[in-house]
């Protein structure tokens, strides 16, 4: 059964990383799109909003459908859509063609996949969700770091329609081939339904003032990094640094590949430290990490090294909430319906996407200037570091205490 759970997760995070690259790979493509279309980054950042509006909007419901479908079966639809989605958006000729096939279908297959892979793995890890769940979404983060370089390199060479094409037909292969590997534990194993009828329903949850707390930071704290990870490549052309090379190699990817290790390593690492320091004073130290990451590098983003080093930084501090989040969550309203509550939760990524792509790119279009984007980034970092230690934490701690004392 050891081994068993072990191969799971392995398969589980190559579908993952299969899947990361619409979303982490996207602002290579701006460049090539923008001048194409003839569009302003503010209009093209919607496709990558639609995106993440999408995944996240659609997770409650695919929560919902992986109770009727088999996983693995499932997890195979998804990572169909999402290949398609790329070879739909290579014959794309229209913004609204790009919305629908690269943001539309995009958004819906890695939601499937996302959302499919969690829910399995929790059920391989009953004891260990937090773990799970945290490597899960390490494998997410961390996975387009292997086709960074290569599609940058195929990006000069064919340019975005065949690069499109091409590598949604690898993705899709990749991923179908690890969730071929894909199964349910057994029932007998009853150690996975441990604990499972503790807990409030979503219904109840979705009333507390508790939970909106939770989605404003998580909203807050999405923003800040989704505006990064947007417009990664339209900063470094304005601060002179995408076609500058350290150690031989372009500035931009190389940035892009540490952001990726960065962003999976904070996962289960920052998980981990919350589970023995408290999940408040975790998410206050990693959210004024990213705050004070983001003030030097906008300082020092004209220096290519500075450029690279501190944008890994800035990830760092941001990709934990895929990990402190849903651990709180979990910890404060039970495992009864964690899948639901995680799911409306999650959405909170939606807003973030919404926030930190259009409305950053059109913030960044009429000052003509990225420093009140970053700005409003910091200050949001700043108020949820705050925000976890003065009110979610003696929040949490009253609603403890008064559900033990009522039970």
């Amino acid at each position: 059964m050891a081994s068993a759970k072990w191969r799971q997760l392995a398969a589980g995070l190559l579908c993952m990383a299969a899947i990361s690259s619409p979303q982490y790979v996207w602002t290579l493509f701006t460049p090539g799109l923008k001048a194409e279309f003839g569009v302003s980054a503010a209009a093209l950042q919607v496709t990558f909003s639609l995106l993440i509006v999408l995944q996240t909007v659609f997770s409650p419901i695919q929560g919902w459908i992986a109770h009727h479908i088999h996983p693995r079966t499932l997890i195979m639809i998804g990572i169909v859509v999402t290949g398609l989605s790329w070879v739909s958006a290579a014959s794309a000729t229209s913004l609204m063609q790009l919305y629908i096939f690269y943001g539309g279908l995009g958004g819906i297959g890695t939601g499937i996949v996302y959302v499919g892979v969690v829910a399995l793995l929790m059920q391989w890890f009953p004891q260990n969700r937090g773990m799970a769940a945290g490597a899960a979404a390490a494998g997410y983060g961390m996975g387009a770091m292997l086709t960074t370089f290569p599609i940058s390199h195929f990006l000069a060479l064919w340019g975005w329609r065949p690069t499109l094409c091409v590598f949604g037909v690898i993705m899709a292969a990749v991923g179908l081939c690890a969730a071929c590997f894909l199964k349910t534990p057994m029932l007998e194993h009853s150690e996975q339904t441990d604990g499972a009828s503790t807990g409030y329903l979503t219904p109840f949850v979705l009333k507390t003032p508790l939970f909106w707390l939770m989605f404003f930071m998580m909203t807050t704290m999405a923003t800040s990094g989704l505006m990064v990870t947007s417009q990664l490549a339209q900063i470094a052309h304005d601060f002179g640094v995408a076609n500058l090379t350290i150690l031989g190699m372009s500035a931009l990817p190389l940035a892009m590949t540490l952001d990726r290790i960065a962003n999976g390593l904070t996962r289960p690492l920052f998980g981990w430290v919350s589970d023995r320091y408290g999940r408040e004073q975790t998410m206050a130290f990693a959210f004024t990490l990213e705050a004070l990451a983001l003030l030097c590098w906008l300082s020092m983003a004209h220096h290519p090294v500075a450029f690279v080093l501190l944008s890994g930084l800035v990830f760092l501090g941001w990709g934990e909430i895929f990990s402190l989040f849903p651990a709180t969550l979990t910890d404060t309203f039970g495992t009864r319906d964690a899948s639901r509550n995680y799911g409306m939760l999650y959405m909170a990524q939606g807003v973030g996407a919404v926030l930190g792509g259009p409305l950053a790119a059109w913030l960044h279009q009429a000052s003509q200037s990225w420093y009140p984007v970053f700005a409003c980034a910091i200050a949001g970092d700043i108020l949820t570091a705050f925000l976890a230690l003065a009110a979610l934490r003696p929040m949490r701690r009253r609603f403890l205490q008064n559900t033990s004392s009522s039970s």
